[in-house]
């Protein structure tokens, strides 16, 4: 199977790959209490955990992680909600298949609290990226995004919740580009092969 996810908590983008038919191979967590390890279990797919306390340097965590991630030889590796900074060793190991999903439209709010960054900056449109990682912080090319309007007395949690239905709907689909051989990175950029839309607007 070509997909290894990464997780560190409740997984539900993983849940939205699984739900989607993308064929994970594995699922891996620097958590044990991850929440979506028993959802990937129960899915009959494996798991394992590379807890990241247990190394004394991020370059010895993110070696054992990569060991894990090789025993399955996949095609494309996922980050699905997986809160470590890898390095950049890691990065070039994986450069071209590694993917992840980021809660805002990028380069808008890299990093962390991206909803109530948006909020507090008056923005009047947010949402999500997928892009391929690279080792500058959430601004590898990006492959799709979603965006949702802002709406009058939006809180955080409200925010959140509607830019998290929209992960959930493009995820699945870059992974799925990616896995029929329709994405082209070149000089820093995607390119979807039959011209796909790689921004889509959600409804009110």
């Amino acid at each position: 199977m070509p997909v290894v996810a990464l997780i560190s908590g409740r997984g539900s983008n993983m849940q939205a790959l699984l739900d989607a038919g993308i064929p994970l191979a594995a699922v891996i967590s620097n958590r044990a209490d991850a929440k979506g390890l028993a959802i990937a279990a129960a899915r009959d797919v494996p798991t394992a955990v590379v807890e990241h306390r247990a190394y004394a340097t991020r370059e010895a965590f993110d070696a054992a992680l990569a060991a894990e991630i090789d025993r399955y030889a996949p095609r494309l590796v996922v980050l699905a909600g997986f809160m470590r900074i890898l390095t950049p060793r890691f990065v070039e190991r994986y450069a071209g298949r590694l993917m992840n999903i980021h809660p805002s439209l990028l380069p808008d709010f890299p990093g962390l609290d991206t909803h109530a960054r948006a909020l507090a900056a008056g923005a009047k449109r947010h949402g999500c990226t997928v892009h391929f990682v690279t080792s500058e912080l959430d601004h590898g090319p990006i492959v799709i995004q979603a965006e949702v309007p802002v709406l009058p007395g939006d809180t955080a949690d409200a925010l959140e919740a509607r830019v998290l239905r929209e992960e959930h709907v493009i995820y699945p689909r870059a992974v799925k580009w990616f896995l029929d051989g329709r994405l082209d990175l070149r000089d820093g950029k995607v390119r979807v092969k039959g011209g796909d839309a790689q921004l889509v607007t959600a409804p009110r």
